[in-house]
């Protein structure tokens, strides 16, 4: 461990250098240390960083779903983290996340970067974590792959020690945690980052919020997680500073996601698309609009108690921001009702600034068969009253067998 902190300056004094310890099994750890062994380090053609990446990856993702609750704090599942970076596109320049858990953001960001034709570096890595284990984690995930990260020079927590006070992001990327009412709002109820409205004391969702506007670059963008009461909360000042975030022309996309995602809830959740400069060159002048995708009918059962996006889910979803943003490659946009819509600020603030998409996207459009209504209709009560008439038939029939059996 010393002779890997030496030729790896980011983790000095990361790495745990308890191995000697009686309570360990010699035999296993002489097992794992052989098992490492066999791993194509050092050859180019095996793609080892990728490679130990992937266990490293694995392994987060088991403990996450074994510590339950607990898991979220230093893990997203890998299907909203693409998603995230699919839709936000970080290709170059400075990228955020305040509470950065295990860094899958980082991780995801460099590989969206190298996918389409840039390198390791191109994008500059700043990040912050509260928790110490975790801090570590993310330092040795950064480290296995080879990416450089600035996490601040110890684990701190963003509200009360934010380590990068001056950074401008030209992309935020994060997953804070859900309704935390005690993230120390009492003390910091006249701070600068409160520009739409100060958060309350009982619940950090829009500290986050604030938090990351603050950060954002003149034309940054940012994309994150929260939980669905952010959208309609009015409670304690919440539905103030959604309006002001409407008002101000922040909100480029919100996207209500399906349940059973999360290792750490079960609580449904949306993502949320903050843009600073909604009129820039990159894209079209969106000024004045807001996106809604309604995704809650997607995904996949992985197991009983977890659900995941395929790519083509995350293709679909992708592509309807891209194509409204006005991206060419993405194709014409047009709404969808049942999955998404394009609403303008006068529409929002009728809704009095409550941002759930199924309150815009409205129903799924039902297919025109050419059966007349009277007709189908008389078609469908004939067969319900065949069904009808042969579960009699058949209950009789259970009811005589019953009845010979003595029963």
């Amino acid at each position: 461990m010393a002779a890997i902190e030496r030729e790896n300056p980011s983790l000095k004094g990361v790495l745990p250098k308890d191995y000697s310890r009686p309570s360990l099994d010699k035999q296993r750890l002489g097992e794992l240390m052989d098992l490492i062994g066999t791993i194509g380090l050092g050859d180019e053609n095996s793609r080892s960083k990728d490679i130990l990446g992937r266990v490293y990856e694995y392994f987060l993702g088991r403990f996450a779903s074994a510590e339950g609750k607990g898991g979220g704090e230093f893990y997203t599942p890998r299907s909203v983290v693409g998603l995230l970076v699919e839709m936000i596109e970080p290709y170059k320049g400075r990228v955020y996340d305040p509470c950065c858990g295990s860094g899958g953001m980082f991780v995801m960001s460099e590989k969206f970067a190298e996918a389409h034709g840039g390198r390791v570096g191109d994008i500059a890595i700043y990040g912050q974590e509260s928790n110490p284990t975790t801090w570590r984690l993310c330092k040795m995930n950064l480290a296995i792959r080879g990416i450089n990260g600035d996490l601040g020079p110890q684990h701190a927590d963003s509200f009360h020690n934010d380590v990068h006070k001056d950074l401008k992001a030209d992309f935020i990327l994060a997953n804070p945690p859900f309704n935390v009412s005690d993230w120390g709002g009492e003390r910091l109820r006249d701070d600068v980052r409160w520009k739409y409205g100060t958060p309350p004391v009982g619940n950090a969702n829009f500290a986050w919020v604030e938090h990351m506007v603050h950060h954002l670059s003149p034309r940054g963008v940012a994309g994150f997680v929260l939980a669905n009461g952010s959208l309609s909360s009015n409670t304690s000042g919440e539905g103030e500073i959604r309006r002001a975030l409407v008002d101000a022309d922040l909100v480029d996309c919100i996207v209500a996601m399906p349940p059973q995602l999360f290792y750490t809830t079960q609580i449904p959740v949306c993502l949320w698309f903050l843009a600073r400069d909604k009129s820039n060159g990159r894209f079209r002048d969106r000024r004045g609009e807001t996106l809604f995708i309604d995704a809650r009918k997607m995904g996949h059962m992985t197991d009983r108690t977890h659900r995941d996006l395929s790519p083509e889910d995350t293709e679909l979803i992708t592509r309807a921001y891209h194509a409204w943003r006005g991206e060419p490659e993405a194709g014409e946009y047009e709404d969808v009702p049942g999955f998404c819509k394009s609403a303008t600020l006068e529409e929002i603030s009728s809704h009095s600034h409550v941002l759930t998409p199924g309150r815009y996207v409205g129903s799924e459009a039902l297919e025109d068969d050419g059966e007349p209504f009277e007709e189908k209709m008389a078609r469908l009560t004939a067969t319900l009253e065949e069904q009808f008439a042969e579960s009699a038939r058949l209950e009789t029939r259970i009811r005589e067998n019953f009845e010979r059996l003595g029963l």
